[in-house]
């Protein structure tokens, strides 16, 4: 049977002019000051993947079923409802996980899904807290696929 490829890629869509095109002013504004978080934590250029997440570094996965493929260490995503953050979760290890969850009750408003954090708007949470929570998670990700 053949393998069900992954539908979002890394591409060069160009993320200014993406950010740029996002409709929701305050969701634009966001995502530039995102932007700017992200590539200080990370220090690596951004890249788009698919046609709405900008991404930073890559790695790749394989799940038990044989499903394989490269997906962004981190990134984020502008959504008409939220700001979409992209950090691990449940998939790292009980250090990072206990650290992230002190993180996460000092942060502010936000929901909290498997490896979404979702914002509504960046003023409703503690920025030096969100950046903490980014640099674990691509401290985590960088221990746990290195390369």
């Amino acid at each position: 049977m053949a393998q069900a490829k992954n539908k979002t890629q890394e591409n060069d869509g160009d993320v200014a002019a993406f950010i740029a095109s996002v409709e929701h002013q305050g969701r634009r504004e966001d995502a530039a000051l995102l932007l700017q978080l992200f590539e200080r934590v990370t220090s690596v250029p951004p890249k788009m993947w698919g046609g709405s997440i900008i991404g930073f570094g890559r790695y790749h996965y394989k799940y038990d079923s044989g499903r394989e493929g490269d997906m962004c260490r981190t990134g984020f995503s502008p959504r008409k409802a939220n700001l979409s953050i992209y950090i691990m979760g449940p998939y790292c290890d009980e250090e990072t996980r206990t650290r992230r969850d002190a993180l996460l009750a000092q942060l502010g408003k936000h929901k909290m899904a498997k490896a979404c954090l979702y914002i509504t708007r960046l003023k409703n949470v503690d920025m030096a807290v969100l950046e903490q929570l980014i640099q674990d998670n691509w401290d985590y990700m960088n221990r746990a696929y290195s390369q």
